[in-house]
């Protein structure tokens, strides 16, 4: 989406964030996926196939936890601003429930390559972050955004 598309009018009711979260979630799928085949590759040319996967599940996890996030705010503007925050909230709970729930499942497995794991990992939540910046900045939005009548 280009910028003269993301400043558009857009329909009565739709929060102007809505492009913005959509094209977070686009890019930030694409990079995980990269990164799975990147990280998986390298995983596998380095120390064989249980990095490889490793590296994949690394990065899935990454897509996941973003995923929940930009999904949750998507949901969430549809709502006043306290069931907003409630529900920003309790997806943010979800995703630090969820990681902790998966490290110490993934832990001490045998068919997990923890520096993999950990290295893709890394670069999902650093391509989001990156994603997120890049997006919120080459979005051209008006000073005041969603206006209402009196």
């Amino acid at each position: 989406m280009s910028n003269s598309e993301t400043s558009r009018v857009l329909p009565t009711g739709v929060p102007s964030s809505v492009p913005v979260l959509r094209r977070t979630l686009a890019y930030g799928f694409a990079f995980a996926a990269a990164i799975a085949v990147v990280g998986g590759v390298i995983g596998l040319l380095v120390a064989g196939p249980i990095a490889a996967w490793s590296a994949v599940i690394g990065a899935l996890m990454a897509g996941v936890f973003l995923g929940i996030t930009a999904l949750s705010i998507l949901i969430a503007v549809r709502f006043d601003i306290v069931a907003f925050f409630g529900i920003v909230l309790g997806a943010w709970l979800l995703k630090f429930v969820a990681f902790i729930v998966a490290a110490l499942a993934l832990r001490d497995q045998p068919w997990i390559n923890p520096t993999a794991l950990f290295l893709s990992l890394i670069a999902g939540v650093i391509s989001s972050l990156v994603v997120d910046v890049v997006v919120v900045m080459k979005t051209r939005m008006p000073y005041v955004s969603d206006p209402r009548g009196h």
